[in-house]
């Protein structure tokens, strides 16, 4: 019963959202609700005036943005609740995505005068890929925005879910007035900057009873009276089960900088949403319930503590418990470690841990035997299947500015792209590293890292080519003799898997053509042997 009541207390659930929706100020409202802080820190337009909890690393201090994940827990109400605050840019869209294959649900935050934006419907399809339950926060009511039944329509429009109002607004910019809690039926009055907890909730047996009079103009009264029995017109009553298979998003009303509406999402999210259960391995599905240990890496970081140079693996545990100072099989090398200071976060704070249950997110530190989507196990050999590494879009020549540092240089870069920043290609002669990203702002990060935490400067020279992609085949001949014949545009990623880097759609397309016994992979998923269906499909 142990294993079981450890299980059914943890929530692990990532919150996601378009840059500068307030994902990262919502985060750090749920640990004020927590006990985990006792004063949230403030972001306003993308300026940082207090360093926001969840962001640790220097350049999202200097920026005001989040690009990596943090990870977070508390416990309230007797759950252990386990938050990934993920990168918002679009330019770390892979992390995001890396982030989601180690959760059970998802928070996704809504901008209320931007609405919904691109970067977060391609986040939503990865949920909907995934079947994973999502809840959405609709922020910044406060200001300004879009009328709540337009907010609704287009998150069912562009996100493709049906979507049940929980928590409906009253009235919003200048006028906001708080928020009527549809699930629960309590009434919220509206305070601005409330960065302290403080209850002004009024319980109410029926929204048409005298006593909301008392609280709210007429006019505001008989709008939300009006509007609440639209809703409930137009709306089923919420269906937790299709919830939980992804198929509709409860939706809540608030101003996370105003530490407003967020208890309510808070509350409905700890009774609703799930507790770590499945996990599709390459050989079988495993329960969160067997009493055998396993878990994945999703996630790597290198310097967490600049002062003591480590490098931290993230790990999601699945099934079993986690026990310090216990040997567990690391399936990839076909060797056992122990881990003597496995660590919990709150951001960049470390906590050792004893034992972790299903759910839980651990840190170990990391020597260098840990590579994104490792798998560890009491001895079985499992490989938890993940989100793999995509073809890059911007391609730059690493340029060393310091040849007396070529060594702090060539262990930056390596350890970098081993977090999943980016990715290493090795090109010969020369052994040019070459660094593939998503996005120019992945350039910046490394840059920045590699002065500030490896002492190593270098510049990135641009290359003209359109798409990388990995090789195979079942003819060992042909792949030799394409390698031979295209040596100039080959190289090879850290696995020394060959890369041909195609100058453009045509020369891809030629190449195709002419070695029809060649597979080129947009996705590093064929490295073990799950090719993706579409990753042809050009």
């Amino acid at each position: 019963m142990g294993l079981t009541n450890e299980i059914l207390k943890r929530r692990t659930f990532a919150i996601i959202s378009h840059p500068d929706a307030g994902k990262t100020t919502l985060t750090e409202k749920f640990l004020l609700f927590g006990g985990a802080i006792q004063t949230a820190g403030a972001v306003k337009s993308n300026k940082i005036r207090k360093t926001a909890t969840s962001d640790f690393m220097e350049i999202e201090r200097q920026r005001g943005i989040s690009v990596a994940t943090s990870v977070m827990g508390f416990e309230y109400k007797g759950k252990k609740i386990n938050i990934l605050d993920t990168p918002g840019h679009k330019d770390f869209a892979e992390d995001t995505y890396r982030t989601l294959t180690a959760v059970d649900s998802v928070i996704l935050v809504i901008d209320s005068v931007k609405g919904v934006e691109e970067q977060t419907e391609k986040l939503m399809e990865v949920c909907r890929m995934r079947k994973t339950p999502v809840i959405v926060f609709i922020n910044k009511m406060d200001r300004e925005g879009k009328d709540p039944f337009d907010l609704l329509d287009e998150l069912e429009e562009k996100l493709k879910i049906k979507v049940r109002p929980l928590s409906w607004p009253i009235s919003q910019g200048f006028t906001f007035k708080g928020v009527y809690n549809l699930y629960n039926k309590n009434l919220n009055l509206f305070e601005e900057n409330k960065t302290k907890i403080s209850g002004n909730y009024i319980k109410l047996e029926n929204i048409f009873n005298s006593e909301i009079d008392s609280f709210l103009s007429e006019s505001f009264v008989t709008k939300l009276r009006e509007d609440v029995q639209l809703i409930e017109g137009v709306y089923n009553p919420l269906d937790v089960q299709e919830y939980l298979n992804g198929n509709i998003a409860p939706v809540f009303f608030g101003s996370a900088i105003n530490n407003f509406g967020v208890q309510e999402i808070l509350e409905t999210f700890i009774e609703i949403a799930p507790c770590p259960g499945k996990r599709v391995a390459a050989e079988r599905e495993v329960t969160a319930g067997e009493p055998q240990f396993s878990g994945f890496v999703f996630k790597i970081h290198a310097n967490l503590d600049p002062n003591h140079r480590d490098r931290i693996a993230f790990l999601r545990i699945c099934s079993g418990k986690f026990a310090r100072n216990t040997f567990y099989y690391h399936t990839r090398v076909d060797k056992k470690f122990r881990f003597a200071n496995p660590s919990t976060f709150m951001a960049s704070e470390k906590n050792l841990v004893e034992e972790a249950f299903p759910g839980d997110v651990i840190g170990l530190y990391d020597t260098g035997q840990f590579k994104i989507g490792d798998t560890l196990t009491e001895g079985e050999q499992l490989h938890f299947k993940g989100i793999p590494s995509f073809s890059p879009e911007i391609f730059r020549e690493v340029v060393n500015l310091d040849p007396f540092k070529t060594k702090q240089l060539d262990k930056g870069v390596r350890q970098l792209t081993e977090e999943g920043l980016a990715q290493l290609f090795i090109q010969q002669p020369g052994n040019r590293k070459i660094i593939g990203t998503v996005g120019q702002l992945q350039f910046d990060v490394i840059q920045f890292r590699l002065e500030h935490e490896y002492g190593a400067k270098c510049n990135f020279s641009p290359l003209n080519f359109f798409k990388a992609c990995w090789i195979t085949s079942g003819d060992k001949k042909k792949i030799e003799d394409f390698i031979q014949r295209k040596f100039s545009y080959i190289a090879f990623d850290k696995e020394e898997n060959p890369v041909f880097f195609a100058e453009s759609e045509w020369s891809l397309r030629m190449a195709r053509e002419s070695y029809p016994e060649l597979i080129f992979h947009f996705t590093s998923e064929f490295k073990t042997g799950k090719v993706l269906q579409n990753q042809n499909a050009f």
